[in-house]
């Protein structure tokens, strides 16, 4: 069976009123399916009781709702609840992931065609304890391109990046976990580079925080990226939206952060200072300073006094993460002992500091735990 060519997430009411149109289906359609679909969460065009039932056929057989199956669902102890999603016909070809393979760089603004292969992806929702708070953690990207030598989620690489409607669709589908309530806040911290995806982020971002889409406020709304200056500062040029920016800095300076970010090679901190403060002055956003503590590696004293003085001119948080172990890699989790002299060093030195509780670790849907799958053949 043919996969229909439209994508219901990737539409807005603009395209989606243009293609009811083209199909013979009344303006007014358009309003009444967003309506089905992100206030109801009805995807099912025969139960979309106000449409004919001529229209309810031509969207059945026309527009693609779900792009795949759900093909594993699991709950940590502590409410967290993680979707590994199947995505056909879903992500682009590495080849044309947008990376420039000879030096490894994101090339902004690409167009990529889709593949025929079949990619997996995880996304998670995480409770706040004793608050209405639901965060969906979701993925930009099937695999990632950056390669952190701590993360599960780079070690298969890049497979390909997903589509604006298929980031927006993981949203939608962890909304519809049975007794989690509306999903408030998004993060991208999922599997990929946000930024190396780049337009398909900024057309989702729209569409969430959109009254007429998933209507989440986008100072709700994270993007995390491991630090491409210059797409950081596109990001502040493009998006009128005031969300949050997340750095993920992880070491206090470039030779440490070289050894663990290969994507550091092409950038300075000195350069990522510059973009963040672009960022600020554009936007009036502080910028989140996301620092894994690798025991042993980049949480020491001398560590602690040197990420002081990169903040010191900046303005921003620091979210300190406890390292989540990965199978088959050789980082530690510090002791608690060590975060918090760590955080009390900071916090001496005037930073706005806060240790950030690992959330999932059972079920590996903590951060820098997800991983992508290729399907069983």
């Amino acid at each position: 069976m043919k996969h229909p060519e439209h994508h219901f997430f990737s539409m807005t009411p603009e395209t989606l009123t243009d293609w009811c149109l083209e199909r013979g289906l009344p303006k007014f359609r358009a309003k009444q399916i967003l309506e089905w679909v992100y206030l109801m969460g009805v995807v099912d065009p025969m139960q979309m009781s106000n449409l004919s039932n001529q229209d309810r056929q031509t969207l059945h057989n026309e527009m693609a709702f779900l792009s795949g199956p759900t093909v594993a669902h699991q709950l940590a102890t502590d409410g967290t609840q993680k979707l590994l999603i199947e995505w056909s016909d879903g992500a682009t070809d590495a080849r044309e992931a947008g990376v420039d393979h000879e030096s490894r760089l994101p090339i902004l603004g690409q167009e990529m065609p889709y593949s025929d292969t079949t990619r997996q992806t995880e996304c998670v929702m995480i409770p706040a304890p004793d608050s209405d708070r639901r965060t969906a953690c979701i993925s930009s990207q099937v695999g990632c391109p950056v390669g952190c030598k701590f993360c599960a989620t780079g070690i298969g690489g890049l497979d390909g990046n997903l589509s604006a409607g298929r980031i927006v669709e993981q949203i939608w589908r962890l909304n519809q976990l049975e007794g989690v309530g509306r999903i408030s806040n998004v993060v991208f911290m999922g599997m990929g580079e946000p930024l190396a995806n780049f337009r398909p982020v900024v057309d989702a971002v729209r569409t969430i925080a959109a009254p007429w889409g998933m209507g989440i406020g986008a100072r709700k709304i994270t993007i995390s990226t491991v630090g491409m200056h210059k797409a950081i500062e596109k990001l502040a040029d493009e998006l009128e939206l005031p969300v949050t920016l997340a750095l993920s800095l992880h070491a206090p300076n470039d030779t440490l952060r070289r050894e663990l970010i290969p994507w550091a090679e092409f950038t300075s901190i000195i350069d990522l200072k510059a973009a963040c403060k672009k960022w600020f002055n554009k936007t009036g956003r502080e910028i989140t300073l996301e620092y894994i503590l690798l025991g042993g590696v980049n949480d020491q004293s001398q560590h602690a006094i040197e990420l002081a003085k990169v903040c010191k001119d900046l303005r921003a948080n620091v979210n300190l993460i406890r390292y989540n172990e990965v199978k088959g890699l050789s980082f530690a989790r510090p002791s608690t002992d060590d975060v918090h002299r760590f955080q009390y060093l900071l916090r001496e030195a005037g930073v706005n500091c806060h240790i950030r509780a690992s959330r999932g670790r059972d079920i590996a849907a903590a951060c820098g735990q997800l991983r992508h799958e290729h399907a069983s053949a």
